[in-house]
């Protein structure tokens, strides 16, 4: 079993302090917006933070019921109430931080311990906390943070104008959505025996893969939707679709309920949109080969529309600049994608036994879901 450390502790706290600091420059930003009269936008970010925040507290909710199945009702009542406070996520750091601590200062020295001593129990307990913690956040970037950078860069190329409190929320969407991508990708290999440590050169590599593809693919929905915001909602929804039916013929098992995994399911479909999404945990050189070439062409044509037809939208200095911006971060993300595949990718570590045994099953579903949320949950 990997080890829970002092330097994971610290991401920990980092992570918590960034989510903190994300909700307050939400409001502080939707706050700007409503004192300047631009109402809609105002309200487009709070529906935002709404609609994550009601997501991961159901799922955050909905894993303390499975996990702590057969426990008194007094506790569970408790939980309920906290979740529906929108203060979940709050009792989840609580208990890593306790657990993380315990660990951290305390590890035995031996690697040969059994997995009934009490400190691995507790060091799988830090673990299995900072997972969900992050199994959350991945939710919340791509249901809040990924739309609300859109929707900012979306306003700087229509009015021009920029204040500090744009730029603020601008920054804040990128550390979070590199921070929940990382994080995620640590807590994939300590929470799966088949995964190798997540080395620092692997996670710059990651990360310039991710954030270069998602936001070329930001900044051209966002032309796009200078052109029509009718268009724009369309074509969104049009991916959605693609999405939601690809993970429906998937056949995901990750939740025990049929309604949760439906809502599971539209989730995945909602960050399809953004980024590519492994919710089997198999080879998908075709399938994510396929979906970038199509975000490419897509990407290619809104630019070629725009160079074409209606370069009077915007002025054409300020569509050079997006234009550049689209196409460099386009080109840097899938040269990083092809490197990260490569050569960094999970598989490269994966044992042979382990990258041949199918993710998900029917046979001992209900008792891997409680040991092993994370086998069905890979985003890769």
């Amino acid at each position: 079993m990997m080890k829970f450390t002092k330097q994971n502790l610290i991401f920990l706290v980092g992570g918590m302090i960034i989510y903190i600091a994300d909700i307050g420059v939400d409001f502080w930003v939707a706050s700007r917006y409503f004192c300047q009269g631009q109402y809609s936008w105002s309200m487009l970010i709070l529906c935002f933070r709404g609609l994550s925040s009601l997501i991961t507290q159901i799922f955050s909710y909905e894993w303390f019921k499975n996990d702590w199945e057969g426990t008194d009702t007094g506790k569970m009542k408790l939980v309920f109430l906290v979740h529906l406070f929108q203060c979940g996520i709050f009792i989840r750091y609580w208990f890593a931080l306790k657990y993380g601590c315990q660990v951290a200062f305390k590890q035995t020295s031996s690697r040969d311990a059994s997995e009934a001593d009490p400190s691995n129990f507790i060091q799988k307990q830090a673990i299995d906390a900072v997972t969900d913690i992050n199994m959350l956040r991945v939710f919340k970037t791509f249901l809040e943070t990924t739309p609300q950078l859109f929707l900012q860069i979306y306003i700087l190329m229509e009015h021009g104008k920029t204040h500090f409190y744009q730029y603020a929320a601008i920054i804040m969407s990128f550390c979070g959505i590199s921070l929940s991508m990382v994080d995620y990708q640590i807590s994939l290999r300590k929470s799966l025996p088949d995964k190798d440590e997540f080395r620092v050169l692997s996670k710059f590599v990651y990360v310039f893969y991710k954030l270069p593809t998602i936001t070329s693919w930001i900044t051209s929905i966002s032309l796009i939707t200078l052109l029509s915001v009718r268009i724009s909602v369309i074509l969104l929804i049009f991916l959605w679709i693609c999405g939601f039916t690809w993970t429906l013929k998937q056949h995901t098992t990750f939740c025990k309920s049929t309604k949760m995994e439906y809502l599971y399911r539209t989730v995945v479909g909602i960050i399809l949109i953004f980024s590519f999404f492994n919710i089997k945990g198999r080879r998908t050189k075709v399938c994510i080969s396929i979906y970038y070439a199509t975000h490419t062409a897509v990407t290619l044509g809104i630019l070629y529309v725009y160079i074409f037809w209606k370069l009077s939208i915007i002025e054409e200095i300020c569509f050079t600049i997006v234009g550049i911006l689209t196409i460099s971060s386009l080109v840097l993300g899938i040269i990083f994608l092809v490197v990260y595949y490569s050569y960094f990718h999970p598989t490269i570590y994966c044992r042979p036994q382990a990258c041949s045994d199918e993710v998900d099953g029917v046979a001992g579903q209900k008792d891997r879901v409680k040991t092993a949320r994370f086998q069905h949950f890979l985003m890769q």
